[in-house]
């Protein structure tokens, strides 16, 4: 079955914080794409190559079809923050770093009518209702979805949020109907080891927790060691994943996780 490809367009941005650009885009597309439940719902935003001519509607199997691999477009996968069907709109979050990479310079050029296409959306979590507690970890990387599943916490339900960024002036300002514990991390001269150090000295509250973890791939993997082997909590109970890692770009990271599966 060919693969949906949804064409927005962007209808405003925002700069929320001096690292991260929120872009707002809608469309007719827009009412096809699914609401599911999940609060890390993501999408891969296709950047085509400049100079290549895509078919029209855009087809990704078509361009996979006709031309060569290295005139498909380019792939980046973001958290959608948040989607107001109601108002036709989809949010997203981009951490942006000067002219590093490519979609946060792309978002901070973004000018409404600018076009954006996407293929998804992916996800599988979502905060359980019946935990007694949440436990949210992640950097910038997660942001959007600690964001999300801040806001599906069920009120007066206790929740630990903790989160890495580069300093004081990229924390956001983010709320849950639950009984919110936030504490933000700062890296020292972009050094990244403080999650795992926090997350260690934390005292858990009693009950069984719904945790998630998402960030960069190695410290990720020393948090879930930590909290399946140190803190018994369930695999089941933890939705743990790299959304990156130190020293790849995307495709790299690509390779990387496909090399981690196949490991087992």
């Amino acid at each position: 079955m060919p693969r949906k490809v949804t064409g927005l367009q962007v209808r405003r941005t925002e700069r929320l914080r001096p690292h991260m650009i929120r872009v707002v885009a809608g469309g007719d597309d827009l009412a096809g794409f699914p609401d599911t439940a999940h609060t890390d719902r993501y999408v891969k935003i296709l950047f085509p190559r400049p100079g290549v001519a895509y078919p029209e509607p855009f087809d990704m199997d078509a361009v996979r079809a006709a031309h060569p691999r290295e005139q498909w477009p380019v792939v980046r996968t973001y958290t959608v923050r948040s989607l107001d069907p109601a108002a036709g709109e989809l949010t997203i979050d981009f951490f942006h770093h000067g002219d590093v990479g490519l979609a946060g310079p792309w978002a901070a050029a973004a000018r409404p009518g600018d076009a954006l296409l996407l293929l998804g959306p992916g996800g599988a979590y979502a905060p359980d209702p019946t935990a007694d507690w949440h436990l949210l970890v992640g950097d910038e990387s997660a942001l959007p979805a600690i964001g999300a599943a801040l806001e599906r916490v069920p009120a007066g339900v206790p929740v630990h949020a903790i989160i890495e960024v580069d300093g004081p002036a990229d924390e956001l300002e983010l709320t849950s109907p639950g009984r919110l514990d936030m504490r933000w991390c700062h890296r020292d001269a972009g050094r990244s080891a403080q999650l795992v150090d926090v997350v260690a000295a934390l005292p858990f509250p009693a009950g069984r927790v719904h945790a998630f973890v998402h960030g960069e791939a190695g410290v990720v993997r020393s948090l879930r060691k930590h909290l399946v082997d140190e803190r018994g909590v369930p695999r089941d109970d933890l939705s743990v994943s790299g959304y990156w890692r130190r020293g790849d770009d995307e495709e790299g990271f690509r390779v990387f996780k496909a090399a981690e599966r196949a490991a087992g």
